[in-house]
Formats: structure tokens, C-alpha cells, sequence
């Protein structure tokens, strides 16, 4: 028996050391372990340390994640981050805490892709003694959630109110560009321009790891009183995309604004009138509108056909299942579904067959400023490509 037994584990073990040893094979099997647990791995040995953290492996587990999406939600910004992740099913996973963020500002997180996040919040300054918020720039993190690691990038350019800023993902995996508009301060050439004309572009790009000016823009994204520290906008197929406000009310869109990889800019019409409960979304990889009509109680979804000129064509027109009273806070799109926050409860809605699946997300008691985004886990740096200014944010320099 004791002959038997020692042969037995010999041959499991041989075997494994067989796999182990065609790193193919362990690759694909690791790739499918989530990634807290993928972190411990990276423990076991050098050989498994080595290929985790190899760029190689990471691109094999983000494509395997991406099969996997869910919800990532924030509901209550504020100066200590905490996140939920939401399944298929509308039911919570996990909770996410983001620490050593109480010398911040408040919070709000503007985009997700590819397991990285967006964070801003405004910066600190010095006013007449006293430590108050500048409210005419914002800090700008990319974050890693879930391997605790963030990028806390350069400061922009010099602006006389707040920013906005968009981000851009690609051509490449892990390289993004960041889009930011600001009303300089000055400008040699025109000392005495008005306030429209001194609008400005500049973009942040992974690879170099700095701002470069554009320069003068003839349009600049709108705020949106949903989300006083956001700029609203949405990535969809390497263009990038916000509402501008309109002539006669600030607070309704009154075009969209285009911009791609290369730094190129368009507008784009709206197909009619909205309302100030309007979202760009990402909807089965189109450019889609959502716009709630309170009084009437529908919601209307727009999806933006290019195949050979931009045209708008109307996906569904349904009733809500909320009163007028009840606001719509955010609103996001995850393949062929929009999940809606409002102001009491949370709702996956299947525009195809007109169907609302309201959450039970009793562990979300309050709101402030909510937001919501696709979200797929992954080990992506948060700089680039193997970028090693990433920090892990536990470390207090990081943030």
C-alpha cells in the first residue's frame, strides 16, 4: 500500500510538473483565476511570479475577464472611496475599499476600461490662511481597484474655472490619451480675449507621460449637474464623446462633441429635443442616447448608425416604471442593457423586449452624486505598458 500510495503522488506530481512546465497551458488556466487570487499567486515561485507579471499573460487574462463583465458602482462620492461590484443578476459581489484617501478631496470616478478607472477630485490650495478647495483644476488618477495601484498624473495647464476632461483607450492595450479643456489663464498672442476664445485643449498620453497643448477649441463640454466634479462622456470605438450644452440652457445638451485618438474634433447633431436626464452610452458598441422625459414618463434610446454617415436611428420609446417625482441620477450601458440609478432605486432595463428588472441593492442605503460603469477585472497598469512610475495605493505617495 505504502509502494502504491508513493507511486501515486509521484505521478500526479510528474504530470504537473509537465503542465507547469508548458507555459501555454498554465497560462490558460491562470488566466481564468480571479485576480486578488492571481496577486497570492505570483507567491508560489518565481516561474508563476514571472509569467503573472509578464505583459504577455496579463493581455491572455484581460481577454478572458472581458467575456466576464459586470457593473462597477459608486454611489456616494466622497473622500474615502468605497466601490461595488454587481453581477448579471443584479445581486452584489464584492465591495471595494480604496484607502489612505482621507487627505483628498471628494471622489468621483469618470470612466472604466479594461479593469482601470478614472478618478478626480479638486486639489487643495492655500486662500487667505485657510486650506479650501481649487476649484478651477482637478487631480486626475488612473486606479487599479483590485491590484491597489494608482497613477496620480501631472498637473495641466493653469485654468481660470473648473475643467473637463474625457479619456481615450488604444490603439493599443493599456495606452490611453486624456482630454483636458481649460479656460487659460493667458495667452501670449491675445492678451485681451474673451472668455470663449480662450478656451483650450491639452492631452495626456500614457506613452510619453505628459500634457501637450492643442490649443484653442471652438466648443467645450458641458457640466453636468448630476455629477458637479464629472465630465460626462463616453468612449465608444477609439472616439470620445460629450454633450455640449445648449444656447438657451446650460444644463440641456444642445449638440455632442467628437473627438478621436488622433486629436481630431467634430460635432455631431441630436436627433431632437432632449432633457436635462440625458446620457451618452455605449450601447452594443454604438453611440447611443438616453433621454427621460419626466412629464410623460418615457424614456427614449437613440442609437448613432455609421457605416457610411452619421444618421440617428430611434432603438425603443417605453414607459418608465417610476414617477416623475423620482430623478434618473445616471445612467450607463453594459453589450445590450442600460442600468439606471435613480433617485431610490437602481433598474436593469433590456431595451430589445422592454423589460425592467428592478435590483434589490439593499446594501446601498445612500446616494450622492452616484455613478455607474461596465467593469472588467484585469492586472493593467495603471501608467502604460509595464509602466514602472505605477505605485501600489496603499503607499501614501501614490495618492
Amino acid at each position: 500500500m505504502d509502494e502504491t500510495t508513493d507511486e501515486c503522488v509521484y505521478q500526479t506530481t510528474d504530470k504537473w510538473y509537465d503542465i507547469e512546465h508548458v507555459e501555454n497551458v498554465l497560462a490558460n488556466i491562470l488566466s481564468r483565476v480571479p485576480v486578488k487570487s492571481l496577486l497570492v499567486c505570483k507567491s508560489v515561485c518565481k516561474r508563476w511570479r514571472r509569467l503573472i507579471s509578464s505583459q504577455a499573460f496579463i493581455d491572455v487574462q484581460l481577454l478572458w475577464s472581458q467575456k466576464n463583465s459586470v457593473y462597477i458602482v459608486y454611489p456616494y462620492m466622497d473622500m474615502m472611496m468605497k466601490l461595488y461590484l454587481v453581477n448579471n443578476s443584479g445581486e452584489i459581489t464584492k465591495s471595494i475599499n480604496f484607502p489612505y484617501c482621507d487627505n483628498l478631496s471628494l471622489l468621483t470616478v469618470v470612466c472604466s476600461f479594461d479593469g482601470l478607472l478614472c478618478c478626480i477630485n479638486y486639489p487643495w490650495k492655500v486662500d487667505s490662511g485657510m486650506v479650501v478647495e481649487d476649484v478651477t483644476d482637478v487631480e486626475i488618477r488612473i486606479c487599479n481597484p483590485v491590484t491597489k495601484k494608482a497613477l496620480l498624473l501631472p498637473r495641466g495647464s493653469p485654468s481660470k474655472e473648473k475643467p473637463s476632461i474625457g479619456v481615450a483607450f488604444g490603439p493599443k492595450i493599456n495606452e490611453y490619451k486624456i482630454f483636458r479643456f481649460f479656460n487659460a489663464k493667458r495667452i501670449s498672442l491675445a492678451k485681451h480675449q474673451s472668455r470663449v476664445n480662450r478656451r483650450q485643449c491639452e492631452v495626456y498620453s500614457s506613452s510619453t507621460g505628459s500634457w501637450s497643448v492643442i490649443g484653442w477649441v471652438p466648443y467645450y463640454p458641458m457640466h453636468s449637474s448630476h455629477s458637479p466634479l464629472g465630465s460626462n462622456h463616453v468612449f465608444v470605438n477609439g472616439k470620445i464623446y460629450w454633450f455640449i450644452a445648449s444656447n438657451e440652457d446650460p444644463l440641456i445638451p444642445g449638440s455632442i462633441l467628437m473627438a478621436d485618438i488622433e486629436e481630431t474634433f467634430e460635432t455631431i447633431n441630436l436627433p431632437k429635443e432632449v432633457t436635462e436626464h440625458s446620457y451618452l452610452v455605449n450601447l452594443e458598441g454604438h453611440l447611443s442616447l438616453v433621454a427621460v422625459y419626466d412629464e410623460n414618463e418615457i424614456v427614449n434610446i437613440w442609437i448613432l448608425k455609421d457605416k457610411n454617415e452619421p444618421k440617428w436611428e430611434l432603438k425603443c420609446s417605453d414607459h418608465i416604471p417610476f414617477s416623475n417625482d423620482e430623478c434618473v441620477e445616471f445612467a450607463v450601458a453594459r453589450e445590450n442593457e442600460i442600468f439606471f440609478i435613480t433617485s431610490n432605486h437602481h433598474y436593469i432595463y433590456d431595451p430589445e423586449h422592454g423589460f425592467w428588472q428592478e435590483l434589490d441593492l439593499s446594501s446601498i442605503s445612500e446616494k450622492k452624486f452616484p455613478v455607474a460603469f461596465a467593469y472588467t477585472e484585469s492586472l493593467l497598469s495603471c501608467g502604460g505598458r509595464m509602466d514602472p512610475r505605477m505605485e501600489y495605493i496603499s503607499d501614501k505617495r501614490s495618492i
